[in-house]
Parts: C-alpha cells; structure tokens; sequence
C-alpha cells in the first residue's frame, strides 16, 4: 500500500540506553536530505498533505476493495516533529542486502510491501547502468547481495500469498521471478518483481541483528508520477499482514510496536520513539492507558482497524447513524501515523462541523487559499477555552479525548482552521497523525489490542 505516508528515518548507529535501537524519524522536506525545498507557509503545508493524502486514501479504498511475547531487546525509532519541514511524512534509512546497501525509503503503515529501486543481473554495469529508474535515485544492486534470492513464477507463494500484493500470473520460464505491478488510482504504477533479502537493524543493548528472508519488492520500472515518492528510493511496509516488515520485526521482538507524536509544531530538536518491542515507559503513563479493539485483517487488510461508537462534542453525544462506524455496511475507522489531517465519513463530518461551527462562528470567517478545509477564521482573541471537547468513543469504554489544538489548527499568524476533511459517502473514517499526537499509542498485534495515553511524548 503506497501513497503519502508515514515516512520513518532510521539512523541505525545511534545506540541509546541497554534494549532498543534508536532511529531517528525525520519528516521528508527535513534539511538534513538534500533537495528538499521546504514550502513557504503551514497553508502550503496543509495543502501538500492533502494533497498526498488523496493519493493514499485512493489506495487504501482499491485495496480493501480487492480483498476484504516482550524480547530482551526491541527495535526504536526516533520521531522528530515535521512541522520546520513543511510535511507530515517520514523517511527511513535502512540497510539491505549481504553487505548492506543504504537507502532512503518512505516508512508506510498502510503498506505490506517493502520495496526500493532495483537493478538485477547488469553485472559489472550495476552502479552505472541509466533509464528506467530516474538518475539521482539510489538504487538496490541486487547482485551485489549473496542473500539475495529471487521468488518464482511457478511457485504457490507467486500464484496464492502474493496475488493481493498485485503479483501477475505471468511466467514465460519456470526460473522467472514473480513479477508484480502496483497500480494507483491517479495512473501511475510501480513494476518489479518480488525477491527475499536480508534488512539489517542495530540494537540498543549495542549488538546488530540481521532480520533474514524479508520479502522486498525489486522495482525496475516506475510510471507517471508517484507524488510522495519523490526523494524516496522506495517503501518499508509496516501495514498488518504476512510479509511486512512490521510482521517480520515482530517475530523477532515480540508482537508489539508504539509511538509518541510529538506536536508537528514543536521545534526540530525535540524527539521520540517508535518502538518495535518491549517499550519501557513511566509508570504514571502505564496507569493512565486506556485500551480497545484493535481490528486486524478481514475487510481493513493492512489497515489498523479500531470500532467507533460515537463522538462528543461538549457534552452532546451527536446523531451519527451506527453505519458510519460499521466496515460492512460502507463505514469503518483507521487509525493511521500516515495520514497527516483527519477524514470523517460524510454523515459524521456534517455533524461534527456544524457542532464547531457555533463555537467559531463569531470570528471573521477566511478564505481556506485552496486548502481542503471548509471552516478557516481569524483567530485573533481566540481561547481554546471557547472551543467544546472533542471526545472519540471507541469499544470498551475507552475515550480519547485529543487536544485542541490536533482539530481547530493552526494555519497561518492569526488564522486557524478546523482541521477535518469529508471522506465522502460510503467512506472510510482516518484518525491521522496530527490527531494522534502528544498521545503514547501501542498496537499489539497478538493480542489485538489498542492502548493509548495523554503524554507530552518528551
């Protein structure tokens, strides 16, 4: 699953504490990877965010179409805040191959494949070989790698596990490998074939460990414009399902991963962690965590699924029809770290504007500047006092309650906007990042759950 995206940068030296790796997570537009032009204004931001958000959705809704332990050690990844970037994506830096080669790639919760640019069987003309692939990217010398090994055509894996991750039934000889070819809405497509490999991961207890057989997409080719991809030399799956990578660490550090947002409008140097594994926290944070279903698989796929029973504004429980949070009947919710701003099913998000609306409504109301907000007002004399609580009821009793500032956002000096967006009718609900932050947010995947908690993320 690929679009915009929650993008990680893993620095795999950076060795902090005795049982897990830190690595930092840095947005894309960051100065610290070259080429990036940072957009002049939030409203460019929100725009830009928007803007690959349409892109992912797209996926996300094609997709679901298609288809319907604690370790000694854990893996960590530090998360900086995007704001001073201009995005709300992330990169990672990982290693892949026998040795290791370094790539830039987009870090996708709601994707199962991890794969990068590639170069297969060009022997010595490897490192010099031009087309397919644009020139400034780097790109995966698979034959450069002794623990490369190819997937076949013939094989089971190639006709039945990998048909929902766009495998094709071609296969001209029986050492062929299994092709695929990922297809987005907007036309653009990226075309490979699938193969296993070693990703390398360093250990905050000061060892390196080697994550053998992930299966990695070889991209050979890629068409049209795939928007977020750009400065990226691919993807790192971390969706839910057999072949991710977030499956793949899993095995390896027990059945658990979690963040902590930091605000997307804290300075650059401020920092957390996304931890795969045993996550160490305080213990006045463990008592204050409330927990829910996580629902894993069926109709959401690779999507993190969660059951919404209702949302409060102020102290009114609003009208929203039982079907909006239904996935069977063209509902449904996700919690996703790759979607920047928050999209309601059509029904929940008139009600949800409207109930705003008349805390709001006495400021002058401002141009949105093209951007996908319908409500953007002068915020001069504005008090988050004046503003109703937003409470999101999930299953078994568990509020979250996020602040202010994640829905009435800042946009520009003295303007702000409430920050939801329709995601139309029939249509899948996204709690995206900028919702989720200053929370500590843990998936556990054994055990189906979703625990979360207040917490400055410092």
């Amino acid at each position: 699953m690929l679009s915009s995206f929650f993008i990680f940068f893993l620095l795999f030296l950076a060795i902090n504490g005795e049982d897990a790796t830190r690595l930092e997570l840095i947005h894309r537009n960051s100065p610290k990877l070259s080429g990036n032009v940072r957009p002049k204004t939030q409203m460019e931001n929100i725009i830009q965010f928007h803007r690959r958000d349409v892109m992912r959705i797209r996926n996300m809704v094609t997709r679901r179409r298609r288809r319907v332990t604690e370790m000694e050690t854990s893996v960590a990844m530090s998360i900086h805040s995007g704001s001073d970037y201009g995005a709300g994506e992330y990169f990672v830096h990982v290693k892949v191959g026998s040795p290791g080669q370094r790539f830039m790639l987009v870090a996708d919760t709601g994707s199962e494949l991890t794969w990068m640019n590639c170069r297969y069987k060009c022997g010595h003309k490897c490192g010099t070989h031009k087309g397919r692939i644009d020139d400034d990217k780097r790109v995966f010398k698979a034959d450069r790698s002794s623990s490369f090994r190819t997937v076949p055509c013939l094989s089971g894996m190639c006709k039945i596990e990998l048909a929902n991750l766009f495998s094709l039934a071609s296969c001209p000889t029986p050492l062929t490998p299994c092709a695929y070819d990922y297809r987005y809405l907007e036309g653009s497509s990226a075309i490979g074939f699938f193969a296993s490999d070693t990703v390398s991961v360093g250990l905050t207890n000061g060892r390196k460990k080697k994550l053998k057989n992930v299966l990695i997409g070889c991209t050979q080719t890629i068409k049209g414009d795939l928007g977020g991809f750009k400065g990226a030399d691919g993807v790192l799956g971390l969706g839910f399902g057999k072949y991710t990578f977030t499956t793949k660490v899993a095995e390896e550090f027990g059945g658990k991963f979690s963040y902590c947002l930091v605000d997307h409008l804290s300075p650059k140097n401020l920092t957390n962690y996304i931890v795969f594994g045993h996550n160490k926290i305080e213990t006045s944070l463990m008592r204050s965590m409330r927990h829910t279903d996580l629902v894993l698989g069926g109709v959401y796929g690779s999507l993190y699924g969660v059951n919404v029973l209702g949302i409060t504004i102020g102290f009114t429980l609003l009208k929203i029809a039982p079907e909006v949070w239904d996935p069977n009947l063209g509902g449904g919710t996700i919690i996703d770290s790759g979607t920047s701003l928050t999209y309601l099913a059509d029904p929940a998000y008139k009600l949800v504007t409207a109930a705003f609306n008349e805390s709001i409504s006495k400021f002058e109301r401002l141009s949105t500047e093209g951007g996908p907000f319908e409500f953007c007002f002068n915020s001069t004399g504005f008090n988050e006092s004046l503003v109703p609580k937003l409470q999101i009821h999930f299953a078994n009793g568990a509020q979250f309650e996020p602040p202010v500032k994640s829905y009435i956002i800042d946009v520009a000096p003295q303007k702000k906007c409430l920050g939801f967006v329709s995601a139309g009718w029939p249509g899948t609900s996204i709690i995206g990042n900028i919702m989720q932050q200053n929370h500590f947010w843990e998936f556990d995947l054994e055990r189906s759950t979703l625990a979360f908690a207040s917490s400055s993320c410092t």
